[in-house]
């Protein structure tokens, strides 16, 4: 499922990247909603998409990257620029979910999740593969309207990070590397809507970023971000979703996924013990039941209050 033409080459062309690779990949595949997850809003200053193309501004242990995805014969090209080109196009199978396993996933147990299913059969669970990346977004979405989050993370990446190496759009930028979040001056938080706990969290992460690997199992990773005060249960599991393709995360403490759950699975209203109930049966695949009834479900339930996301207490 996950081979390729060869290994990739090195190119002085900038028409093809300094590296590429074609990644065979199943008939079916939904990129668009497999990286759609992983996109913080439109205004993603390290996304761009343009008709046939999506390019991805990143960053590795070798430094940033650009990624650009186009459809190929039997599957997707990769062209990557930059000093981590080949690191990143190691984990574009990752990236477009062809890591994804979902040996055991029983999706009939409930008619609701198996029409899901067939629906969006295409859609897979992402690998983003930047741990400190989603370290970041989840920290600043935190309590706040995610639209205000994304604002945040836009602004900050924009003033603060590189723009993106090789051929890429304009707007396209790679966000900061660890240190900087960590020596951000107050006042370029506050200009961009964040508080003092959410910054203070990002700076104490920060510190100890180069613990978060994403060679380490998800419920490692877990334990590790929980070490970090101001990182409770639905950012770790927020970042373990994302960047590692965790089938099994649940956001326990988001203002929202409860009664998702809870009005697809039964057409009631829950909290988080509910959810965990209701989500039970799934046990290894929880996260991609979420996945699947949030592609089904979102902008077809009750209207609850706005649409933000909060976190549970820390300690």
């Amino acid at each position: 499922m996950t081979t390729s033409t060869g290994p990739p080459r090195t190119s002085t062309d900038v028409a093809t990247g300094d590296a590429h690779v074609v990644v065979a990949c199943p008939p079916g595949l939904d990129v668009r909603r497999t990286l759609g997850r992983l996109r913080r809003g439109a205004g993603d200053p390290t996304w761009d998409s343009s008709p046939g193309e999506v390019w991805h501004a990143t960053r590795r242990g070798d430094g940033p990257a650009t990624l650009r995805l186009r459809p190929a014969a039997g599957g997707v090209r990769a062209d990557a620029w930059g000093p981590a080109a080949e690191e990143v196009l190691a984990d574009v199978p990752g990236l477009l979910g062809l890591r994804d396993d979902p040996t055991g996933f029983a999706a009939a147990l409930h008619p609701v999740v198996a029409r899901a299913h067939r629906t969006y059969a295409g859609l897979r669970l992402a690998r983003g593969g930047d741990v400190w990346a989603a370290v970041v977004t989840a920290v600043l979405e935190q309590r706040v309207v995610g639209l205000d989050a994304m604002a945040s993370w836009r602004r900050l990446v924009v003033r603060h990070g590189t723009p993106a190496p090789g051929p890429a759009p304009a707007r396209l930028h790679v966000a900061p590397p660890p240190p900087v979040w960590g020596s951000l001056p107050v006042w370029e938080w506050r200009a961009a809507g964040v508080d003092a706990q959410r910054s203070d969290t990002v700076r104490r992460a920060a510190a100890v970023a180069h613990a978060f690997r994403a060679d380490l199992a998800p419920a490692e990773l877990a334990r590790r971000l929980r070490t970090v005060p101001g990182i409770g249960p639905w950012t770790a599991a927020e970042v373990t979703a994302r960047a590692l393709g965790d089938p099994d995360a649940v956001q326990v403490g988001d203002a929202h996924l409860p009664h998702l759950v809870g009005w697809a699975l039964t057409g009631r209203r829950t909290d988080d013990a509910g959810m965990l109930h209701l989500l039970a049966p799934w046990q290894g695949h929880r996260q991609r039941v979420l996945v699947l009834l949030a592609a089904a479900h979102l902008g077809h339930l009750p209207a609850y209050g706005p649409r933000g996301r909060r976190a549970l207490p820390m300690r």
